[in-house]
């Protein structure tokens, strides 16, 4: 992959949501070592009042592919220089693939073999590698219809888990959530009828492995052209937003080789190259550490797993790109990380259904090592946050008073 030595790199975001810390986690790492950082993406969200982010461009896929095409090149030729891209997250991820040879002109970026990105990003896909590549996977079914998902139901019983199978593919519900843990027929109707589509359902039902958060293990790393893990993490969630389904908002870096051994084996014969993200569960019935995610991509928890010296699979690929060698570095054991306005709203939901005592919580973040959002010398993101976060706050009672319903956190996409 390396070679090409970029001038420097726009962050890709396909989506407009709630500010997003892992393209904040992308500009501060990057322009930190001296790096031009862009940021191409619907709307001008907290994260692009970073002091590390040199210039804001509007992008989005909308409904016309060929236009999002066309305004990246023009991106390309405005910034005139060879650019790294990073995508983060499914719908760009997969966009810059399907048009890697016309992007390919204007900017640099980590390239799968044909397919790959779409078949690590399908879980029904994804199934399918696991049994082949004997890596242990949750049983699945991908229903066609409700009466399907309802068989699955009844002969694993309740809860099963309902996902979103493909993340690019438009659903019912905008607001539908991409995981929920289903505990009767009446919420298993709610969740698969949000997620069919026009072009059919798309749901995957998977067995519900018991357990804390715990039993929930990440890995974090960087393939090179080789297929070979030049840096490797892994570590666990100690919360999530929603909770006990969603995106990590607390994580503490912990080696488990097995996770570490069994993602290598499996990327290595794939043929992978760049940065990977991928979500595990400790199945204590079976003893063994089943797959769920993957995210051929950066994922927005990269920054949990940094070195004491500032190394994370960002820089592994920048480095990689420009044809520097990588550096060799190891995660510390135990480094904690912490989104920090997801987190206080989802512990104040984990304290309510009696699951976070006020002493757990506060030994928990206790001494965190590092947060999404507040940074002394990059003060703008976490204030820009907060002014949002405020406004969100004030829109709250006028929606209640008008009728108007917004989303409840377990019921939003998690961006």
């Amino acid at each position: 992959m390396g070679g090409y030595r970029p001038d420097g790199a726009v962050v890709l975001k396909s989506v407009a949501t709630s500010p997003h810390h892992g393209v904040l986690g992308v500009a501060r790492s990057l322009g930190r070592l001296g790096v031009d950082v862009h940021v191409a993406s619907p709307d001008p969200a907290a994260e692009t009042r970073s002091r590390y982010v040199r210039g804001w461009f509007p992008w989005s896929l909308g409904g016309a592919g060929e236009q999002a095409l066309e305004q990246l090149e023009a991106i390309g030729d405005e910034l005139g220089s060879l650019r790294l891209l990073v995508a983060v997250d499914d719908s760009s991820t997969a966009y810059v693939d399907t048009h890697a040879e016309r992007l390919a002109e204007r900017f640099v970026f980590q390239r799968q073999p044909h397919g790959l990105v779409r078949a690590l990003s399908s879980k029904r896909a994804l199934h399918d590698l696991c049994l082949s590549h004997d890596v242990p996977t949750p049983r699945s079914s991908f229903p066609t219809s409700y009466g399907e998902a309802e068989a699955f139901a009844r002969e694993h019983g309740y809860p099963v888990v309902v996902k979103r199978s493909e993340g690019w593919r438009p659903v019912r519900s905008a607001g539908a959530a991409s995981v929920a843990i289903v505990r009767d027929a009446a919420a298993l109707r709610r969740a698969f009828d949000d997620l069919d589509g026009p072009d059919g359902p798309n749901a995957v039902m998977q067995e519900y492995i018991p357990g804390g958060a715990q039993s929930i293990w990440m890995f974090n790393g960087y393939f090179d052209d080789a297929s070979d893990c030049l840096f490797h993490a892994t570590g666990q969630k100690i919360r999530q937003a929603p909770p006990h389904t969603g995106a990590t908002t607390l994580g503490v870096c912990r080696a488990n080789d097995e996770v570490a051994t069994t993602t290598q084996r499996l990327f290595k014969a794939l043929g992978y190259h760049g940065v990977v993200d991928l979500g595990y569960r400790f199945d204590e019935r079976d003893g063994a550490y089943k797959l769920l995610d993957v995210n051929p991509r950066v994922g927005s928890t990269f920054r949990l797993f940094a070195t004491r010296d500032g190394l994370d699979v960002v820089r592994c690929l920048y480095s990689d790109v420009a044809g520097d060698p990588v550096p060799r570095s190891a995660p510390a054991e135990g480094r904690t990380w912490m989104v920090e306005d997801l987190d206080l709203l989802s512990s104040l939901r984990y304290h309510r259904e009696g699951s976070l005592p006020v002493r757990q919580w506060l030994s928990s973040v206790r001494g965190v090592d590092e947060v999404a959002w507040f940074a002394r010398d990059d003060l703008g993101p976490p204030l820009a946050l907060l002014r949002s976060r405020v406004a969100q706050a004030g829109r709250r009672p006028y929606r209640r008073r008008s009728g108007m319903n917004e989303p409840s956190p377990e019921r939003r996409n998690e961006g």
